[in-house]
């Protein structure tokens, strides 16, 4: 006879709770430095908003100054699954890799501008998206 089971779930309000969590902090060359965050936030109605951030600094005299803040909103379940894995797992290989390689010269190159083009915003917004979709096998 097979095994039985049952599973039984209240159901009440959703709930959200915001966070901040540095998975990364990397100094991919001379004088600059990057941190990555994993952000969850939250909507009125309690649905996760998943995101991940770069701050690229400067970094001389011992201080650091920011230079560039990059948010980017996962859209696709499979951006939002990538997202909540670093958050519990950090940065894979192939996901750093393409943070320093791709990130990393697409966020330098708009420093000290005043206003990126659309050409650089979406250089940058597609290396954002290649680190969530990045294959690691």
């Amino acid at each position: 006879m097979p095994d039985s089971s049952i599973s039984v779930v209240p159901i009440g309000d959703k709930t959200c709770k915001p966070f901040l969590l540095e998975v990364m902090v990397f100094s991919p060359e001379a004088g600059y430095k990057f941190k990555v965050v994993v952000e969850r936030s939250c909507t009125p109605e309690a649905d996760a908003i998943w995101k991940i951030v770069f701050d690229l600094f400067k970094v001389a005299d011992g201080k650091e100054t920011q230079l560039v803040h990059v948010s980017y909103k996962a859209g696709t379940p499979v951006e939002k699954k990538a997202v909540q894995a670093m958050a519990v797992n950090g940065v894979t290989p192939g996901q750093a890799k393409v943070l320093v390689e791709k990130v990393h010269p697409a966020v330098k190159a708009v420093a000290g501008k005043p206003k990126p083009t659309k050409a650089e915003k979406q250089k940058i917004n597609n290396a954002m998206a290649e680190v969530l979709t990045i294959s690691n096998d």
